[in-house]
C-alpha cells in the first residue's frame, strides 16, 4: 500500500522529456546542447574548493539543523546589504534557518504552514501557473487543494491575487510567489509585494516567496523582495518566509546550499518540521556558503555575464518567437504554437534540449495549458554555446 496522493502527480518534467524523447535520435555529428534543465554552468568561485579543504575535518561531524551564528550571521548581513533591511530587524538566531537547497525547503513549508483545516473546511495553496514542480508537491503532500493563478502575457506573468474569490481565500493557508519568475522572469515590484502581504495578513495564509533568482536581474534597480516591502511596511515580516539560494548566485548548483527567512514564528515552525524530515547543511558547505554569502563581486561578474547571454539571444532572435528580455533569471520563455512538437524537432534536427513549456503548468479539465505554445531555454551555457544553440533554434523554428 503506497500513498495514494503520490498517482494523482505526472511525472517530473526532465523525466518526462526524457521519456518523450526516448526513441528520437539527434543528427550524427552534431555536438548536444542541454537547454532543458536550469543548471549554472560558470564557473564557481575559487573560495569554494579553498574553504572546503580548509574544513575536510569537518565531514565527520554531524551539523545541527540550526547551522552555525557565522552562516547566519552571513545570511542576515547579506539580506541587508540586497535589500536595504533596517539594522536588527533580521535577527539571525531567531529569523534564519540554514536549508539543504530550496527545493527542499518549498516542499517542507507545505508541512509546516498547512493546517488540517482552515476555517472549518480543506484547505488551499495558491500556486502560480507556469509554476515550479514542488510547489505543488507541498501543498498536496500536505492535504490541501491547489488553486492555480494562470501567469500570462496579460496578467504581465505575475499571477493577479485580486481574482481569487473570497471563499478560496478563507480556506487559503499558503501562497507561493516566484520572483522573478521561473520560467518567464517577470518580476515583482515593491508595490505588488505589499498588496500580497496585506491580502496574506487579512486572510491569514503564509506567503512563501521563492527568491532564489533574485541576485539575477537585469531591471535599473535591484530587484524587489519580500523583506524589504516588510521593511517599508513597519518592519513586521509576520506571515512572510523567503527563500534564497547560492545555486543561481554563486554557480553552486552541486553545494546544495540556501536559507529560509522571515517570521520568527514560522521559522520556528519550519525548523521544528526540519528536525524530523530535512537534512541539515555538512559543516563544512556551511562554511564555504558563509564566504560566498559574503562575497558579492562573483554575482556582480555572474550578473552581467547573464545579460550578455541575453544580448546575443535579441541579436540572433530579434522579434522572432515573443522572444523578450525578462527582469531577471537565465530563461528564454518562447512562443513556438507547440512547446512539445517544438522540443522533438530541436532535438531531432538539431541536437538541442528544450523544455515543452506545457510540463510547468496545469492541465485544466477544459483541455487547456497556459505552457502550451512555450518552450522554455535555460541560457546556462557558455556564450559561444550559447549562440550556435540560438542559431540552429532559429533555422528550426
Amino acid at each position: 500500500m503506497i500513498n495514494n496522493r503520490i498517482g494523482t502527480f505526472r511525472l517530473y518534467p526532465f523525466e518526462r522529456l526524457g521519456q518523450m524523447l526516448d526513441g528520437i535520435r539527434p543528427p550524427a555529428g552534431l555536438r548536444e546542447i542541454n537547454m532543458g534543465i536550469g543548471e549554472p554552468q560558470h564557473p564557481a568561485p575559487p573560495i569554494v574548493r579553498e574553504v572546503l579543504d580548509r574544513n575536510a575535518e569537518l565531514w565527520g561531524k554531524y551539523p545541527p539543523m540550526l547551522g552555525t551564528p557565522e552562516f547566519r550571521k552571513a545570511a542576515a548581513d547579506w539580506l541587508g546589504r540586497r535589500f536595504d533591511l533596517p539594522d536588527g530587524m533580521i535577527d539571525p538566531g531567531r529569523h534564519i534557518v540554514p536549508v539543504s537547497g530550496t527545493r527542499e525547503a518549498l516542499f517542507m513549508v507545505g508541512l509546516a504552514a498547512i493546517p488540517e483545516m482552515k476555517n472549518g473546511k480543506r484547505p488551499v495553496v495558491l500556486i502560480p501557473d507556469p509554476f515550479y514542480q514542488v510547489y505543488v508537491g507541498a501543498g498536496v503532500f500536505a492535504g490541501a487543494e491547489p488553486y492555480y493563478l494562470p501567469c500570462t502575457a496579460d496578467t504581465g506573468y505575475l499571477p493577479d491575487f485580486a481574482t481569487v474569490p473570497d471563499e478560496i481565500l478563507e480556506r487559503t493557508a499558503l501562497a507561493f510567489l516566484c520572483s522573478p519568475a521561473n520560467p518567464q522572469g517577470s518580476a515583482a515590484d515593491a508595490g505588488y509585494l505589499k498588496n500580497l502581504i496585506r491580502l496574506a495578513r487579512r486572510h491569514d495564509f503564509v506567503l512563501a516567496l521563492d527568491e532564489c533568482y533574485c541576485e539575477l536581474y537585469y531591471t535599473p534597480a535591484p530587484v524587489a523582495g519580500g523583506l524589504q516591502a516588510c521593511a517599508e511596511m513597519g518592519g513586521d515580516m509576520a506571515n512572510v518566509l523567503t527563500f534564497h539560494s547560492l545555486s543561481k548566485r554563486s554557480s553552486v548548483p552541486g553545494l546544495r546550499s540556501g536559507f529560509v527567512a522571515g517570521a520568527a514564528d514560522l521559522t520556528d515552525a519550519f525548523w521544528r518540521v526540519r528536525l524530523y524530515g530535512g537534512a541539515a547543511p555538512p559543516l563544512a558547505i556551511l562554511a564555504a556558503s558563509t564566504a560566498l554569502w559574503n562575497d558579492d563581486t562573483y554575482a556582480a561578474q555572474n550578473r552581467a555575464l547573464y545579460a550578455r547571454k541575453y544580448d546575443i539571444a535579441e541579436a540572433v532572435l530579434g522579434d522572432r518567437l515573443g522572444f523578450y528580455r525578462p527582469d531577471g533569471g537565465f530563461y528564454l520563455w518562447l512562443d513556438v504554437g507547440d512547446g512539445e512538437a517544438a522540443a522533438k524537432r530541436l532535438w531531432a534536427e538539431a541536437a538541442i534540449r528544450v523544455q515543452p513549456g506545457a510540463f510547468f503548468a496545469h492541465d485544466h479539465p477544459d483541455g487547456t495549458n497556459v505552457g502550451h505554445r512555450y518552450i522554455r531555454v535555460a541560457l546556462v551555457h557558455d556564450l559561444a554555446t550559447i549562440e550556435e544553440a540560438l542559431h540552429r533554434m532559429n533555422q528550426v523554428l
